[in-house]
């Protein structure tokens, strides 16, 4: 009887050994402080109310990009300026020209509490774009392009984001879009720069 009790006894004491083996995980370098990593991403078409030119500037455009444990997004993002600003005459009598804008480049973002109804994204595009002024002519849709100049723009930005569904989030936030290196005349870097009010809406899987 003694001997099949201690059998037993040894019998419970193994299985509870290795049921702590198998709750308990060795914490090594490689997974110290990680769990599964989640990955997924969204598209995100972009509204911006800006300057250009001391003018106001509707500049329309999105990103798309990969999100990692609902925190870290790293995407691409392209703007393109939409409503028509008249760009100023050197002589009375040149024809009318407006001017176009646009920029893109790498924007990597990251989400505070994306769970919560309510958070804040922040972010910053670093890239490039163009500037140049187009004449219109008369009886035809075709423009004809002049002073064309590269320049490197960088543009901060912070978001109040809501989530609407589990794969729908709508936020307003502000920019600022800071450009240097062009050289088309009549138009400085400064004025290519400003701050903008922004309506964004993110779809896909957070």
């Amino acid at each position: 009887m003694k001997k099949v009790l201690a059998l037993c006894l040894s019998l419970l004491f193994c299985q509870y050994l290795t049921a702590q083996e198998k709750t308990q995980t060795m914490e090594t370098l490689s997974n110290r402080g990680t769990g599964k990593l989640r990955v997924g991403g969204y598209a995100s078409p972009t509204v911006k109310f800006s300057t250009l030119d001391d003018k106001l500037a509707v500049i329309v455009g999105g990103s798309a990009g990969v999100m990692l444990n609902s925190k870290v997004t790293l995407g691409l993002a392209g703007y393109a300026l939409v409503n028509s600003i008249e760009a100023p005459r050197v002589n009375t009598i040149d024809p009318t020209e407006y001017w176009t804008m646009w920029y893109a480049g790498f924007l990597p973002e990251y989400t505070f509490n994306s769970n919560k109804l309510f958070h804040v994204s922040v972010g910053a595009l670093i890239g490039g774009g163009g500037i140049m002024r187009g004449e219109r002519l008369r009886d035809t849709e075709k423009q004809v392009w002049h002073d064309q100049s590269g320049f490197f723009v960088t543009e901060p930005q912070v978001n109040a984001e809501m989530n609407i569904t589990t794969f729908l989030r709508i936020g307003i936030g502000v920019s600022y879009r800071l450009v240097a290196g062009s050289n088309t005349p009549n138009i400085t870097d400064s004025k290519l720069s400003g701050p903008a009010a922004q309506f964004v809406i993110k779809a896909g899987r957070f």
